[in-house]
């Protein structure tokens, strides 16, 4: 269900592939969201949980923490960073992407369709009411547990 910076899926997949679920399986009931400043709100800690279930060498595990605390630059000032991942950095797609899978894959195990491009998401349901009941499920999911 995901289609932004994966390799040979496009927004034209995207697009596609919610043609289908409205077409084929009558999914005409739709909640369209985008998570406002997600990069910036990554938690680091849920980031480094993500990645370590896949990846066990602790060079790169470091490589990605250091990553992630470098730090930003504000017109002449370098801030600190303790949360997010910088947007424009090499990786910060990818670590987006990982950090969204828990996302993606809770929201295929209660049943719902979605497609999502980067931090852009459509659910699509039968009725208002489904619908609806998506996103009050969506909000917490997105809220308490991924801290977005």
């Amino acid at each position: 269900s995901s289609f932004g910076y994966r390799p040979h899926r496009s927004c034209h997949d995207a697009i596609n592939k919610s043609t289908m679920f409205i077409r084929r399986y009558g999914l005409e009931h739709v909640v369209d969201m985008d998570l406002s400043k997600c990069f910036d709100k990554l938690d680091h800690e849920l980031i480094l949980r993500s990645i370590r279930e896949r990846v066990t060498d602790s060079s790169v595990l470091a490589l990605i923490s250091q990553f992630l605390k470098s730090g930003v630059m504000v017109g002449e000032h370098w801030q600190k960073t303790e949360i997010g991942s910088p947007q424009g950095g090499v990786i910060s797609p990818l670590i987006a992407n990982i950090y969204l899978n828990a996302f993606d894959q809770e929201m295929r195990n209660r049943g719902h369709r979605i497609v999502r491009y980067a931090d852009d998401i459509l659910i699509f349901c039968r009725s208002r009411k489904g619908a609806e009941n998506a996103l009050a499920q969506v909000t917490k999911i997105l809220e308490k547990e991924l801290k977005l």
